[in-house]
């Protein structure tokens, strides 16, 4: 179980959740967690937009740069690496402040982590000698309300469907529903953005990421996990490196693979109820963006 007094600073990517976490933290004794998929990796600083080395030393952060490329990581293995250091923070009378956009691991903290079983090699092996429609079939045969709770033109998602109902022996959809059900009492905010101030910063810091760098923090990368290889910009990257793309075609391709991954993040995170959103279009200063996330979070007294 969380710490009662866990912060979580979370949002779209470019909505400048470290900036603020930072001045937060400063503010009521904080020590910042990090809940973003890829920085948790050592090497792609730049790529992943790692929180600079002078703002690392002013308070002390967590579980940036810690795993090796060639790692692959989820939502249970990033459980157990966070929650030790989350419950060491609060001992030392600390507050930890969770900082990320990774829906899926800041939702293993918040909710815990989910009943569904674990993947199950055998089925899948059995699933590629079935065609996709054979699958499908299968799938609304042992839970009907996957027509409307599954993508179904996604074969990842069919698979993992029926992996569940198979392995549980329960309709998939009826335990996603239960475990959704439990909204617990967490202290946070979302950060929100105009889309089109959302979608300029996004644009602005994939340039300054280049000029930073980029190309070469790309080049240098070797032995990427599965994990690893997913992060915005390693493929467009290396197919400049390649011949076969232009460098303005790159920073353009990895500028709009950024925002329609802000944009599935908006969709995430519009669905946790837990947090409260905070639109930094209507704060003038980031003086009134750090008042407003420490009135709206439950802070004790005593940490100001």
């Amino acid at each position: 179980m969380l710490p009662p007094h866990t912060l979580f600073i979370v949002g779209p990517t470019a909505s400048g959740k470290s900036t603020l976490a930072l001045a937060v933290a400063e503010k009521i004794g904080g020590e910042i967690v990090n809940a973003d998929a890829f920085q948790l990796y050592a090497g792609m600083d730049l790529l992943t937009a790692k929180p600079p080395p002078a703002d690392l030393a002013r308070v002390p952060h967590h579980l940036y740069g810690v795993l090796p490329l060639s790692e692959s990581c989820d939502a249970q293995r990033y459980h157990g690496l966070a929650m030790p250091v989350i419950e060491d923070i609060a001992a030392r009378g600390r507050v930890p402040v969770v900082v990320g956009g990774s829906g899926l691991y800041i939702k293993a903290l918040t909710h815990g982590l989910s009943p569904l079983p674990a993947a199950s090699p055998g089925l899948r092996e059995r699933f590629q000698h079935l065609t996709s429609a054979e699958k499908i079939a299968w799938l609304i045969l042992r839970d009907p309300e996957a027509e409307t709770t599954v993508n179904l033109r996604n074969p990842r998602y069919v698979e993992r469907a029926l992996e569940i109902c198979l392995l549980t022996g329960q309709p998939q959809s009826e335990l996603r529903h239960s475990f959704v059900q439990n909204e617990p009492q967490v202290n946070g905010v979302i950060l929100s953005w105009n889309r089109e101030t959302l979608y300029d910063r996004i644009n602005q810091r994939t340039l300054a990421m280049f000029e930073a760098g980029l190309t070469s923090e790309v080049a240098a990368l070797e032995d990427l996990s599965p994990t690893a290889e997913k992060a915005i910009g390693i493929r467009e990257v290396r197919e400049h490196l390649a011949g076969r793309v232009s460098l303005p075609e790159t920073i353009a391709a990895i500028q709009q693979a950024t925002r329609r991954y802000a944009k599935r993040q908006i969709t995430w995170f519009r669905r946790e109820r837990c947090f409260q959103t905070i639109c930094l279009d209507s704060l003038p200063t980031a003086q009134f963006a750090l008042d407003t996330v420490l009135a709206a979070c439950r802070v004790p007294h005593s940490s100001f």
